[in-house]
């Protein structure tokens, strides 16, 4: 791994949230914000069918350690209401947000965690401006800021 990618740990969560058609990237559910602290993103009622598998992925966060024996800073972050789009529950998740130089774009859904989602991101780059922006409309393509802003090969 460290020849390819220069990485020498690899952290690995099980899950994905509902609705998500990648099998589980990681930037719908785990995002680091520093060498040690991670936002993972919490689903508060039990009901709700991401409870069960975002818990698992904090259970597993817990028990993780860094290369120097430390524990992670792990962070939790609300999960938004269901976002659904004919019939189907969208992969809607505040951890989809793009880091940029100077902003971190982050989405949001017309719901009432927004706001809390914001704060929290906010207080965890310190350097930069968090700038939430709707996504309601962009989520029925399966992701948002982050999946957006990645590479596409060339033809």
């Amino acid at each position: 791994m460290y020849n390819y990618y220069g990485a020498e740990q690899v952290l690995w969560v099980e899950d994905g949230i509902v609705g998500d058609d990648t099998d589980g990237h990681i930037d719908d559910t785990v995002r680091f914000v520093n060498e040690d602290t991670v936002l993972t993103v919490i689903e508060e009622k039990k009901n709700d069918e991401n409870y069960e598998l975002l818990q698992n992925n904090l259970k597993q966060l817990r028990q993780m350690r860094l290369l120097n024996g430390k524990q992670l800073n792990i962070i939790e972050l609300p999960m938004p209401d269901a976002v659904v789009y004919e019939d189907q529950r969208l992969p809607a998740s505040y951890a989809n947000f793009y880091i940029a130089n100077k902003s971190v774009i982050v989405p949001t859904y017309r719901c009432s965690k927004d706001d809390t989602a914001l704060k929290i991101i906010q207080e965890h780059f310190k350097d930069k401006t968090v700038i939430g922006i709707d996504s309601t409309e962009i989520i029925w393509g399966l992701g948002s800021f982050h999946c957006l802003s990645q590479q596409e090969p060339a033809v």
